[in-house]
């Protein structure tokens, strides 16, 4: 492979190229999607929130019962190290951790022996153009597998839902699905946390609501704090979205996207917004101060 353009997997520790990177057909992560895993990025050629996104892998873990395979601290220096072993510009990092292999069913009272994936690629955020002009997003109507259990709001592997979400934006033409729950609310993105801005304030959903707390949302939640903002934690109802000035999602790839269109009607006036425009300035600043970078 050309270097800069590089994808390794190192399983429990061990590299590989990505060709060749192979776990059993019997592991419950493959078999169940009995896993947790984050997902993060590169500034600068180094990972970007790494405990957040570490002490969030470990609540994770705790809530499904998966012992972690190392503590958190090996695992940090384990994914430094391989971003570094890989060599991009910017890397697509995502940590896995699987409950490990064992017999068919679902019982977990085995001796489980967790499996500990690591995956860098090069980093592909959105184009320029949807920074620019926006995105369009479609609602969908479910409810999440981890719904009323005691993994809602953690980050488990099994993506049925959003991955059925994504179909149907797909189908559309649009970039991302907004989850709405039982009772009509915007939950959250198919891979991304939901904001709205209504009369200068901005709203967006509760960890009560069983989101997934993102490690760019409470960032953005920082940001809008420093810049005097009024925010809002509360449900925002589907309805919400067609009377809003502004609405944008956020993820830790993407960091924040202005939505211009619901489900084909323009949200405000159809462009991105100036309080969404401001926010997202306010968090590139606030990434170049935390990693130390210049302008």
């Amino acid at each position: 492979m050309v270097r800069g353009v590089t994808t390794r997997v190192f399983i429990d520790g061990v590299p590989h190229e990505a060709e060749a990177a192979k776990v059993s057909v019997f592991d419950r992560g493959f078999l169940y999607g009995d896993s947790v895993f984050e997902t993060l990025r590169t500034y600068g050629g180094r990972p970007f929130a790494l405990p957040e996104h570490m002490a969030r892998l470990e609540r994770s873990a705790e809530a499904v019962c998966i012992a972690l395979p190392a503590p958190c601290a090996d695992v940090s220096a384990e994914v430094e190290s391989a971003i570094v072993a890989t060599g991009n510009p910017e890397s697509y990092v995502r940590v896995i951790v699987t409950r490990g292999s064992g017999p068919l069913g679902l019982d977990t009272g085995f001796e489980a022996h967790p499996l500990r994936v690591v995956i860098v690629g090069p980093l592909s955020p959105p184009p320029a153009e949807a920074y620019e002009r926006g995105i369009g997003v479609v609602t969908y109507r479910t409810q999440r597998v981890a719904e009323a259990t005691e993994a809602a709001g953690t980050k488990v592997g099994n993506y049925l839902v959003a991955v059925l979400a994504m179909r149907n934006a797909r189908a559309a033409g649009a970039s991302e699905a907004l989850i709405v729950d039982g009772a009509g609310n915007v939950v959250e993105g198919a891979t991304s946390n939901v904001f709205v801005v209504r009369g200068g304030r901005l709203c967006t959903p509760p960890v009560e609501a069983g989101i997934l707390p993102g490690i760019t949302r409470s960032f953005l939640l920082r940001v809008a704090a420093e810049l005097g903002l009024e925010v809002e934690l509360r449900p925002v109802p589907v309805g919400d979205l067609a009377s809003a000035d502004e609405v944008f999602v956020s993820s830790s790839i993407r960091e924040l996207l202005p939505v211009v269109r619901v489900d084909g009607r323009a949200v405000g006036v159809g462009s991105p917004g100036p309080v969404t425009l401001r926010l997202y300035r306010g968090f590139r600043e606030k990434v170049r101060e935390v990693m130390g970078l210049s302008e």
